[in-house]
């Protein structure tokens, strides 16, 4: 609990932070497929954030080699010096969390880390692979967005010092995100498999880290990009599945529907996760919406890549929900 209160306490950005964003893994992979990044998926994620995001002339900024591309130098002069872009760039602050996917789950899964135990191999050799993996993916959403003139920077939670007790946060130094967010650098966290104080090690969510961050941080609102249009009464795959376009979170943490009018309105929404998922799928991410709503910040999920993210993104959702766009909004009903 002190240590709670120790990051409350931690310097606050000096300009206000306009939005967190949540990349799904299920958006930016495919997630059937082990470690296996979905790049068009990723690159039109990354152009959408650039167009939202970046003012004036973007530089691209991912300078080193990777294999069957060419090297980049078009921004840069070959002795480093000259720099061609525009020099009145500005980025508004905001931080982006990105899920697993296909990268991580896995190794938890088949290790059992969420679970805890670092004192049997399998557990200790499982903590390493996840963490090999879901940090190799973090190395590629990084490129990516610095590809588009976004001055990204990866950040993991278990070097930053995060950890839990009894699977929750009890320690999140912010310190390095927020010093990178006044440095004009935009932070790039991950799930990741961080200590924890009652039984070794865990997993911690993409989704419950956003929670943490906009409590301490406020931004005017956090978009969850996934791989669906929102959030559905069903499971989307079912034929009569109806999406949620507006939710409204009770002072007591409870939410009802708000459009559409459902016929039903004592049916609960239906919750899959799939079987090697250890952060809990979309009953997390709407558990961590709700909490956010609560605060007072507004939270839309929408489908990654499309014209309705990028209005998610670009603030256009605030206030009255455009009749055409596609998403959920989850609102503080007491506001």
């Amino acid at each position: 609990m002190e240590s709670m209160e120790k990051a409350g306490e931690q310097t606050a950005p000096t300009k206000p932070l306009r939005c967190i964003v949540k990349l799904g893994g299920a958006a930016v992979t495919c997630k059937n497929e082990l470690e296996k990044i979905n790049y068009e998926n990723l690159r039109v994620i990354s152009v959408l954030l650039s167009r939202a995001m970046v003012l004036g002339g973007a530089i691209g900024m991912d300078w080193s080699r990777r294999d069957g591309v060419e090297l980049d130098t078009s921004c840069v002069s070959l002795d480093g010096i000259q720099i061609h872009g525009d020099e009145s760039m500005q980025c508004s602050n905001f931080i982006v969390v990105h899920g697993a996917g296909s990268y991580g789950h896995f190794q938890a899964s088949k290790s059992q880390v969420h679970k805890g135990g670092l004192d049997h191999p399998l557990v200790k050799a499982g903590f390493v692979a996840t963490r090999i993996s879901v940090t190799s993916l973090n190395l590629e959403i990084v490129r990516a967005l610095a590809r588009e003139g976004i001055p990204s920077v990866g950040m993991s939670p278990f070097s930053c010092g995060w950890s839990t007790s009894e699977r929750n946060i009890a320690s999140a130094d912010i310190s390095t995100v927020v010093g990178a967010i006044n440095s004009g650098f935009i932070p790039v966290l991950h799930g990741d498999a961080v200590l924890d104080h009652s039984q070794g090690c865990t997993i911690l969510s993409g989704d419950v880290i956003i929670r943490h961050l906009a409590g301490l941080l406020r931004p005017e609102y956090v978009v969850f990009l996934t791989d669906v249009f929102g959030v559905y009464d069903r499971p989307p795959s079912e034929p009569d599945a109806i999406l949620l376009r507006e939710i409204a979170v009770n002072e007591d943490g409870s939410w009802s529907v708000v459009e559409p009018t459902l016929r039903n309105t004592n049916n609960q929404v239906e919750i899959t996760v799939a079987a090697h998922d250890t952060t809990g799928g979309m009953a997390t991410k709407l558990s961590e919406a709700a909490a956010i709503a609560k605060l007072g910040i507004d939270v839309y999920v929408v489908k990654a890549a499309t014209h309705h993210a990028f209005k998610a993104l670009n603030g256009e959702i605030k206030g009255k929900i455009p009749s055409n766009w596609l998403g959920t909004a989850i609102r503080f009903s007491g506001r």
